[in-house]
């Protein structure tokens, strides 16, 4: 069943996704909270929002 606290849970979800792996044309295609930029290592696919978006990391 959908309720408050599902709902609570789905928009702090996409909160975390927006504003630290999403990226924004007019940050130069960076993200509000900015990481380093990851060189070496295998890509890892992780889904986010239930598979809707996907976060790729190298590992």
């Amino acid at each position: 069943m959908v309720g408050e606290r599902h709902l609570r849970h789905v928009l702090l979800s996409y909160m975390r996704y927006y504003n630290g792996t999403r990226t924004h044309l007019s940050l130069n295609k960076d993200v509000p909270i900015s990481r380093a930029v990851e060189t070496a290592g295998r890509i890892l696919c992780r889904p986010i929002l239930g598979g809707l978006h996907h976060q790729y990391a190298r590992i």
